[in-house]
């Protein structure tokens, strides 16, 4: 699979990450049908299934329940060969979100997170937004928080899953990557993919099957994605590992895999 560079971070990942919120959670979440939790071996057939498709990155957050651990555990002895992008800022427990973006809390999730990472490093940390995005970076200063993790050697990289324009916009301004929602029904975000590909910055793409409910043409919505030239790669969620591969057939189909 073909992979792209994360901006100027110096990590390259594949154009297809896999989400991993139903590796942790199936409570408070939009997708159009209910689902079981995976087991152990389900989790480790489908990360068997995504290395062989040449996927490397992966997407979880504390606020996926489970999945954190469940990664930490499935990875023990090949965490080197994945690229892990985490989150910080909200917690979900007792079926309820909660935010905090204070630096204490943004240091403490990210400390954590390595320990059920089981890793000495976080490839990319995302500020979990509450959607008031502009008032964590400017008065949370949350950007300057990753930065001095990054420079601790704790973090590689950092920025924000936003649900502004503007937010996504300062992100690619002083962060190394923004989160988006991009999909032919939601077209809001392209000014923030033009401006990441400008200032040579990470874009990530979330809901482009709008978390499930336009998931009848895959192919089209994948190449509505990559016909973006400032996107890196583009999260699918699943538990499914032929639903995984029938969208990086999907990409192949429409060019976008070599």
């Amino acid at each position: 699979m073909q992979k792209r560079n994360l901006g100027s971070s110096g990590i390259q990942v594949s154009i297809v990450g896999l989400g991993t919120v139903k590796f942790g959670r199936n409570q408070g979440v939009k997708y159009p049908c209910a689902f079981e939790l995976p087991s152990d071996q389900d989790v480790e057939e489908l990360l068997a299934v995504a290395a062989g498709l040449g996927i490397n990155l992966l997407d979880t957050a504390p606020a996926y329940g489970a999945s954190e651990e469940r990664l930490g555990k499935s990875l023990r002895g090949r965490r080197h060969e994945w690229v892990i992008c985490t989150k910080a800022g909200e917690e979900f427990i007792d079926g309820q979100s909660s935010y905090d973006f204070s630096p204490h809390a943004l240091t403490h999730s990210v400390e954590r997170s390595m320990r059920r990472l089981q890793t000495d490093y976080l490839d990319v940390v995302l500020v979990h937004s509450n959607g008031d995005d502009m008032r964590i970076i400017e008065q949370d200063q949350a950007f300057d928080t990753l930065e001095m993790l990054k420079r601790a050697g704790k973090i590689r990289a950092y920025g924000m899953s936003t649900k502004t324009i503007d937010g996504g916009l300062k992100t690619v301004e002083f962060a190394d990557v923004a989160m988006v929602t991009f999909n032919p029904s939601c077209v809001e975000d392209r000014e923030v993919i033009a401006s990441a590909h400008r200032k040579q910055k990470g874009i990530f793409i979330k809901k482009a099957f709008a978390s499930g409910h336009a998931s009848k043409d895959p192919g089209g919505n994948l190449r509505f994605v990559f016909a973006e030239s400032g996107v890196t790669s583009v999260i699918i969620g699943t538990i499914n590992p032929a639903h995984l591969r029938e969208n990086v057939e999907s990409c192949k189909v429409v060019g976008s895999i070599p």
